[in-house]
């Protein structure tokens, strides 16, 4: 008999040799049926998975995480195995479990259309109804090669002969379909019975441009047809609310073919963008960062200091100035270090906050670029916190307050990750053990709730991310805090301590929106273009019923501008309805109609965007009413 630890604690003891399966229908035939795969101390594997010795386990359903994965992991297996049985001159690439669905790529002379894919899909909901048995088998290296050979598969063939020689491979089979896999896997096809193909697409093998394109197939699937509706209900929602879509309506932004990945912003754009800039420095002036502002473009040695330039380099533009290498910046943080180096420092300096709106540049490829959301050229919010080694809960808790404070003005709620020493990390073990306390300690003092990472911290310390989930329920990670014990020791930062000795300080990175291009892409689609009163571009409009009421209108206007309200004047010798539909195409905030009546009275004739029509108010009022409601930060 062995003892097996299931996840609430409690132990029970099987036979050795039973399979994961077989302790499932012990505890009971409906849990049996409702798993999908399982963790063996930590490691997910299928459900035939023999268990020889003590072991933890935790049996997972599909709204697990990795219950997900593995369940749009044979997803993807299908969907192979359906264009095998449709197009039999078909190349296999690769087809994972992404975020929220799955894809598989595919060398094919026949180019796929959106009228493919439902006959595709067909196929596939055919294969689910034959519940086919889903067996894994290990072939050694050479057999593994002979086997894809045989099939044509030249990119599995490419992938296997990468391995060492002396590897086992492994291989996945239903009905007449073999793929390598590593796994896991589902029990059979006949449990995915929600399933959609979404869309095709370019992709380069490897991603790499020098490589041949392929065609990728994206589905997605769920346990549930009603889980598939409300996910595919989600997407059409998310269509309407695209930002590339609302930006070019909106006049905010545009991209150029002159500037691929590099956004133009339009003068109503760039309002919007000065308005969350000025809130930015506002709420980092009162948590008393100070703002610096590094060059764009800096040395060689510098990114080689850093490691960025042995690391990072295909991600980076470099260029030569007087017969030297220099790089535009991808990051801010080797700039950062440069302005702690301009003086010498005390213990008494810390904590130092040091923010900067620094704009980087890094290489994305041509197929990966995507509105505001994946750019070229973008400005990180940036912040370099320095510290002694006992700063670091109260500095973390700090941080965390202040993005709390960002994502509530914008009223998004939001979950936290920690994420703990991956095996690859640089840095003593007391080192990581203050860091990960630190971090741990002032998460539990703030009351955050946080799901715990193992091992998925950066190599240089570890880190707190911060998903903020948008009106649809999409979420975005936006914010994080990173602790570095890598670049003070890299550039050798040193403070003079109480004990009159050199120090190396601790250092945090942080980000509260991450990029400002994309959370204004988030912003967009989050408030369908509606934006609050106090982001909007144009705040007010004013339409005059006719040429007879343009100077009152300009009056108006002229005494809004003055208290800082961003104010525009529909001027055009048009109907006074068609101008109340343009501005409500325009999704401004609230129009003005001004008339016989109203230039009487002194008033301005009130048309709200989100409450309809409000009547007649004095100018003053209504002027005082507007600014009270920016001031605010008012969200409806």
């Amino acid at each position: 008999m062995i003892k097996i630890t299931l996840k609430d604690g409690s132990v029970r003891e099987v036979q050795k040799g039973s399979s994961v399966l077989d302790v499932a229908k012990s505890i009971s035939e409906g849990l049996a049926r409702s798993i999908v795969a399982a963790q063996v101390n930590e490691e997910v594997v299928d459900l035939s998975y023999v268990l020889n010795e003590d072991v933890n386990l935790n049996l997972l359903k599909f709204e697990d995480e990795a219950g997900k994965e593995t369940f749009r992991h044979t997803s993807a297996h299908i969907l192979a195995q359906a264009i095998k049985r449709l197009y039999k001159d078909a190349k296999l690439a690769i087809g994972p479990a992404i975020d929220n669905g799955f894809y598989y790529d595919i060398d094919l002379d026949y180019k796929i259309t959106a009228q493919d894919l439902e006959k595709i899909e067909a196929e596939m909901k055919k294969i689910v109804k034959e519940d086919l048995q889903i067996e894994r088998f290990d072939l050694p290296r050479d057999e593994a090669i002979k086997l894809m050979s045989e099939q044509n598969e030249d990119y599995k063939v490419e992938l296997i002969s990468e391995l060492p020689e002396g590897e086992i491979i492994s291989f996945y089979k239903q009905g007449e379909f073999v793929d390598l896999c590593r796994g896991p896997h589902l029990p059979s096809t006949k449990k995915v019975k929600a399933i959609k193909l979404l869309s095709v697409a370019g992709a380069y093998w490897r991603g790499s441009e020098k490589n041949k394109m392929l065609q990728r197939i994206y589905g997605t699937s769920f346990e549930k047809a009603k889980e598939l509706e409300e996910y595919l209900n989600m997407l059409e929602e998310a269509k309407k609310r695209d930002h590339r879509k609302l930006g070019k309506e909106l006049g905010l932004f545009t991209i150029i073919d002159e500037g691929p990945g590099f956004p133009f912003f339009l003068p109503k754009g760039m309002e919007l963008k000065n308005e969350l800039l000025r809130f930015w420095r506002d709420i980092h002036r009162k948590a008393n960062y100070v703002e610096v502002e590094t060059p764009m473009i800096l040395s060689r040695h510098l990114w080689e200091t850093s490691g960025h330039w042995h690391h990072y380099r295909e991600n980076m533009y470099a260029l030569k100035i007087d017969e030297e290498d220099f790089a535009i910046k991808p990051m801010n943080c080797p700039g950062g270090m440069l302005v702690y180096k301009t003086d010498m420092h005390s213990y008494r300096d810390f904590p130092m906050r040091v923010a900067e709106l620094g704009r980087v540049h890094r290489h994305e490829l041509s197929g990966a670029l995507h509105g505001l959301m994946r750019v070229r050229a973008f400005t990180q919010d940036d912040a370099h916190i320095f510290m002694l080694p006992e700063q670091i809960k109260d500095e973390i808790k700090g941080v965390a307050k202040l993005i709390d404070e960002v994502y509530k003005t914008f009223g998004f709620k939001y979950h936290v990750e920690l994420s703990t020493r991956p095996e690859n990390s640089m840095g003593s073990d007391e080192e990581w053990e203050v860091a990960e306390n630190g971090l741990k300690e002032a998460l539990e003092e703030l009351n955050l709730p946080y799901k715990l990472n193992e091992g998925d911290g950066a190599f240089y310390g570890p880190k707190i991310d911060f998903h903020l989930q948008d009106c649809i329920g999409r979420t975005w990670q936006c914010g994080t805090i990173q602790l570095d014990m890598q670049l003070p020791q890299k550039f050798d930062l040193t403070y003079i301590g109480k004990d009159g000795e050199k120090h190396r300080p601790v250092m945090i990175h942080r980000v509260a929106f991450g990029s400002i291009e994309r959370f204004i892409g988030i912003l967009t689609e989050h408030f369908a273009g509606k934006f609050p009163l106090w982001l909007s571009p144009v705040q007010v409009k004013i339409l005059p019923i006719s040429d007879k009421y343009m100077d009152y209108a300009n009056k108006v206007k002229d005494i809004m501008f003055e208290k800082g309200i961003r104010v525009e004047i529909d001027d055009r010798a048009e109907k006074i309805g068609y101008k109340i539909r343009e501005a409500q195409l325009e999704k401004v905030p609230y129009m003005l109609i001004v008339g016989e009546k109203e230039v009487e009275n002194s008033e301005v004739s009130v048309r709200s965007r989100d409450k309809g029509e409000l009547g007649s108010i004095a100018v003053d009022k209504f002027i005082e009413t507007v600014l009270e409601e920016i001031k605010n930060k008012t969200m409806h």
